[in-house]
């Protein structure tokens, strides 16, 4: 009975001992233990709410954001197909809402044609001249010949570039239009182009090309806008001969004339005369009024035999433009 007892002692003795064990090793709610556990974790939240960057560091601590390049603009070409053409193609074929660059060589002229393949606008920022020191041309020309566009078979009309082979510019269809002859030789056309040479070029150069209907690719009027010596001109003119309009407004004297009378300045400008037969008040100065009088068309440029006694306001080198 009492070996009994003692095995009894022995077990409950072992029962109390886990019992204590178990209670020491559990962590006491608000006690020391549970204190330092806090204590450790809230020091570590701290320390990374610390080291978290705020403001332009955060935002500089991102990784950057790769930007993509920018496109180029082609707000000039909308609605346009970009093509090339050989600067000396002598068909006469263009093709509808393409843009083509008529500039000779490193030059950007850019010509555009509308849906029925008329070229109605050409532009370019500046007008380079030709050089014949360092380019290949030939009689003034790049080309041998210009492209036959519909309408230059006719007598009276010229294979007319919108921009000159002086000023650079090529002969394929997108700068080739059917112009009058007279218009092109001796004409608007060419004071224009003589008064750019003259000026060793321009800038911000545009035409704008009208056609009396969507079938013909005769042109029926230009208008040229381009800055030359910093003024704006604006030259717009009739695809007519100029001469037959002159004759028309009464501004020429139809009649043949004997070469010797005083009259033969009104009806052959290129032979010089008298200047009373200009000047007609006899000031010894001539009017644009009295110019075109006397059968002269505008402007007159510093190397006509006119301009010395005519008034270039602004020093241009031209009168009447």
């Amino acid at each position: 009975m009492k070996k009994k007892m003692n095995y009894l002692i022995l077990i409950l003795t072992i029962i109390l001992m886990v019992g204590c064990t178990n209670v020491e090793d559990t962590p006491i709610p608000n006690g020391g233990n549970a204190t330092q556990e806090v204590t450790k974790v809230d020091k570590e939240a701290e320390e990374a709410v610390a080291a978290e960057p705020k403001g332009e560091e955060k935002v500089a601590a991102e990784p950057a954001m790769e930007e993509t390049p920018t496109q180029p603009n082609n707000d000039l070409f909308s609605g346009y197909k970009r093509i090339e053409v050989d600067a000396c193609d002598l068909s006469g074929h263009r093709e509808p809402k393409v843009v083509v660059d008529v500039g000779y060589g490193e030059r950007e002229y850019w010509a555009f044609t509308n849906e029925h393949g008329q070229v109605v606008r050409v532009i370019a920022d500046e007008l380079i001249l030709q050089d014949d020191n360092k380019e290949p041309v030939s009689s003034g020309r790049y080309c041998a010949d210009e492209a036959k566009v519909p309408g230059v078979e006719s007598a009276v009309l010229d294979e007319g570039h919108v921009i000159a082979d002086s000023l650079g510019g090529v002969s394929n269809a997108y700068n080739i239009t059917p112009q009058d002859s007279t218009l092109n030789r001796h004409g608007d056309q060419a004071y224009m182009e003589d008064a750019i040479r003259k000026a060793s070029g321009a800038t911000n150069f545009e035409a704008i090309i009208t056609y009396p209907n969507t079938e013909s690719q005769i042109p029926s009027s230009y208008q040229y806008t381009y800055t030359l010596k910093g003024n704006v001109i604006v030259d717009k003119f009739d695809n007519v001969n100029p001469d037959e309009v002159n004759a028309s407004l009464g501004l020429t004297d139809s009649k043949p004339s004997d070469s010797n009378s005083s009259n033969t300045k009104a009806t052959n400008p290129d032979t010089k005369d008298d200047l009373s037969s200009v000047d007609t008040n006899g000031n010894g100065k001539v009017t644009i009024k009295e110019a075109k009088a006397a059968g002269y068309s505008m402007p007159i440029t510093s190397d006509h035999w006119l301009y010395p006694y005519m008034h270039d306001a602004d020093m241009d080198g031209m009168v009447g433009e």
